[in-house]
């Protein structure tokens, strides 16, 4: 009797266990999501979009040690801009900033019109190409706003300020352990660099 009772309880855990599982893996991970206005954009994307922030579209400067205005303008003090700097930078932001405010608006302007012809079953496939090439026109052109103010920035700097400026952000790492320069030995630089 008692192992019955253990089967039959070790069967339905089992049971239940398997039935969440089941359940759970087929939750999409974009749950939740269909409570936005727009559902391809958070609030905070709209948020960005509309204030003309970077969104992200910027990394390929950022990343590899091309500073953009809005954060030199933040970090002026730590990298000592010169005043003539800080205003050719502002100059730079403040272009910068009304494009991919404008620019913003009309992205989501764009994804808002999306989202509505799906949800009212509008869409057809030739007012889906011609939305989406609409889209991705003002996308690219809202990257290289974003992009383009990163490239004016690096003339108005000195190499030190570029060099202190990603060592500030978190992008340069100092160990020549890690940094092997490109065209290097990997194995004759360590050794040359002391390193284990």
């Amino acid at each position: 009797m008692r192992i019955t009772i253990r089967l039959i309880i070790t069967a339905t855990l089992t049971l239940v266990s398997a039935t969440y599982i089941a359940a759970s893996s087929l939750i999409s991970p974009y749950s939740g999501e269909e409570i936005r206005i727009i559902k391809s954009l958070s609030d905070e994307d709209i948020d960005d979009l509309l204030n003309g922030r970077g969104w992200g579209l910027a990394k390929p400067a950022e990343l590899n040690g091309v500073p953009g205005p809005v954060h030199l303008l933040e970090m002026k003090s730590e990298i000592g801009l010169s005043s003539e700097q800080i205003s050719a930078i502002e100059t730079i932001w403040s272009e910068m900033n009304q494009n991919a405010r404008r620019l913003g608006e009309r992205y989501v302007a764009l994804e808002k019109q999306l989202n509505e012809l799906f949800a009212t079953g509008q869409i057809t496939p030739e007012t889906l190409k011609v939305l989406l090439s609409k889209i991705a026109t003002v996308r690219a052109e809202l990257r290289y706003t974003h992009l383009s103010s990163h490239l004016q920035t690096g003339p108005v700097l000195k190499p030190a300020q570029v060099t202190l400026y990603n060592r500030l952000r978190g992008y340069s790492n100092d160990d020549p352990c890690l940094n092997i320069p490109e065209g290097h030995d990997p194995n004759m630089w360590k050794k040359h660099n002391n390193c284990a």
